[in-house]
């Protein structure tokens, strides 16, 4: 396997767009995020609320019926549309202008949810992040691969990685399945653990920040928000992804002393995306 890039700060200044001061929210990026089920209105939560705090000019949520009053109270600058279903997503259409989309977090599989699933994937050619659930109805429909856009960056923890490549044995087996996985589908493969690693075909980085803290309910669904959000704001996606994996764990190495590893949870890395920004300016 080629040697691991760090992605150190040296390395992400090279990417880091710094805003421009006469920017305004028209051409900051609107970024959507599509996912969430009853109970697991949270999941969305968490990702919209990550898409704003990294910089997105705005956000809007795609959710069921049930999460409207939720996303409205909870982050009243996100805009809300909703399904037609109360409980879970049955069709994803929206007629909107945005500029990049994030799916999967708290969907669940119901088989009407993969049917929508599928049908969004057949007709968006939108840079996209698919996590969560997203990522384990195509592990279920590994046909449905072929309709993701090119670059579509994918974000699998251990489990939803080895569901989507299909079981290792060794370390450099698991990358050469991923490399392979990342070639054949042209996809970006961000690796989450510790330390988590991007893969974008033969390229492999290999991510300097974060610490224990972010073994946490919803720190997934946060990464989704941050690198969706970076991809409206016209990123690259191989850049949204490693500049997304380097801010979300550099919260926790900020937070670490305030909080200790115990008490840091998903909101935690929210609140200190900006001290991560400021880091980058020092």
């Amino acid at each position: 396997m080629n040697t691991p890039i760090a992605i150190d700060r040296n390395e992400i200044l090279k990417r880091y767009k710094p805003l421009d001061k006469f920017t305004h929210k028209g051409i900051q990026g609107h970024a959507l995020i599509i996912g969430g089920s009853y109970g697991k209105i949270g999941s969305i939560s968490l990702s919209s609320k990550a898409a704003l705090k990294t910089g997105c000019g705005l956000v809007t949520s795609f959710v069921p019926m049930c999460g409207y009053e939720i996303l409205q109270i909870t982050i009243p600058e996100v805009m809300v549309v909703t399904d037609e279903h109360e409980k879970y997503l049955t069709d994803i259409s929206i007629e909107l202008e945005v500029d990049a989309i994030g799916i999967g977090p708290g969907m669940g599989q119901k088989m009407a949810t993969q049917k929508a699933f599928h049908d969004f994937l057949s007709k968006t050619s939108l840079p996209l992040v698919i996590d969560a659930d997203a990522l384990n109805i195509l592990s279920h429909n590994p046909s449905w691969v072929a309709l993701l856009p090119p670059r579509t960056i994918l974000t699998p923890h251990p489990k939803e990685l080895e569901r989507l490549i299909g079981k290792w044995y060794t370390e450099e087996e698991k990358f050469g399945k991923a490399v392979v996985f990342s070639l054949v589908n042209q996809v970006i493969i961000v690796m989450k653990g510790a330390p988590t690693y991007i893969i974008d075909g033969e390229n492999i980085y290999e991510n300097t920040t974060g610490n224990a803290a972010l073994a946490t309910a919803g720190s997934g669904d946060v990464l989704t928000g941050m690198i969706t959000s970076l991809l409206a704001q016209s990123y690259k996606p191989v850049d949204a992804a490693l500049l997304g994996v380097y801010l979300h764990g550099l919260t926790a190495d900020i937070a670490l002393p305030e909080t200790g590893y115990q008490s840091f949870i998903a909101t935690s890395i929210i609140e200190h995306i900006g001290k991560a920004y400021l880091s980058l300016d020092v």
